[in-house]
């Protein structure tokens, strides 16, 4: 293998600069040629395949986004614009692909390999932390550590005026960002929609809680674990407390990625590159524990990912 390409696909992630540039430099130190991307598969089709030198990554690395940019691309879906995606490839002779991204990505990226031998491996890049067989995906630790930012500011407000607060954060159907921002941020209550709750019960506690002299509490809610409005009503009613709502929103996905997360690109985007020049396809990266693997696309997509209920249940002894 002599040429490969780089592009980002779904949601940007902190991180994701980190990544590009520990797979630009790790591939030009190996011999290789590279050449980046520019917004997703839409600019594959499109043939917006640009060469990338080591000072096409310089100053990056503390840069959340994606330099490559993002875009959707639902036609990509269609086996005709795969194929032409596969031609711009081949036309340039780049024989290896490294997608970043979340699960819709890699599915993308099996498709091309499986009907027009472009050989890809995946690299997770997502804040929602949504696929099973990775401990972490690129971006997570960042996007915790900005609702830990936000928890604390708004912990401030709350305990001035007796306040309760509701915070709901991103994570599709996902918890993992409620809980481990919920547990370090000290949140009294986290929703999440892997496991039920009741939020009568939940109201209850909080108005007795009141009377015995607490007269603030966060409330983080994962995004799919319930109408936030509702909630609100039900815990004012019940509780008697004076409820705000605040939804972080798209601010998860911005900012500098954290020591986690560039280490994580620096050793995700390594192992990618050393896939590709071992001639291997259909791969993706991960990581348990301290130990970076790689696995196939589709016993990977496969697995079925779960809350950590011990994490929950660790939440519940603290609240």
């Amino acid at each position: 293998m002599k040429k490969i390409a780089i592009l980002t696909s779904g949601g940007d992630a902190p991180g994701m600069n980190a990544c590009i540039r520990a797979c630009v430099r790790s591939a030009i130190n190996s011999g290789l040629e590279v050449y980046g991307v520019d917004r997703g598969y839409k600019g594959l089709v499109e043939n917006r395949i640009f060469p990338m030198h080591s000072t096409s990554v310089c100053e990056i690395i503390h840069r959340g986004g994606t330099i490559l940019k993002s875009a959707r691309c639902l036609e990509f879906k269609e086996k005709e614009t795969r194929k032409i995606a596969a031609d711009n490839l081949k036309a340039l002779g780049i024989e290896g692909l490294v997608v970043i991204g979340g699960d819709g990505s890699f599915t993308g990226a099996k498709a091309l390999s499986d009907d027009f031998g472009i050989n890809v491996v995946g690299i997770p890049g997502t804040i929602d932390n949504d696929l099973a067989y990775t401990d972490f995906t690129l971006g997570f630790d960042t996007a915790v550590n900005t609702v830990l930012w936000a928890i604390n500011a708004l912990r401030d407000t709350m305990t001035s005026h007796d306040r309760v607060s509701i915070i709901k954060v991103m994570g599709r159907h996902c918890g993992d960002i409620a809980l481990y921002a919920g547990i370090c941020g000290g949140a009294e209550y986290i929703l999440v929609p892997e496991i039920p709750y009741d939020i009568q019960k939940i109201a209850s506690e909080i108005k007795t809680n009141k009377e015995r002299g607490k007269t603030s509490s966060i409330i983080v809610l994962a995004e799919g674990a319930g109408n936030e409005q509702e909630i609100k009503t039900v815990v004012s009613v019940i509780s008697g407390a004076d409820v705000k709502f605040s939804t972080l929103g798209h601010i998860q996905r911005g900012g500098t990625p954290t020591m986690a997360d560039r280490m994580l690109a620096a050793k995700f985007g390594v192992a990618a590159i050393e896939i590709l020049i071992a001639n291997k396809t259909n791969r993706v990266v991960g990581c348990k524990g301290k130990e970076i693997f790689d696995l196939d696309i589709t016993e990977a997509l496969s697995q079925k990912k779960q809350i950590d209920k011990n994490l929950y249940d660790i939440a519940a002894l603290l609240c």
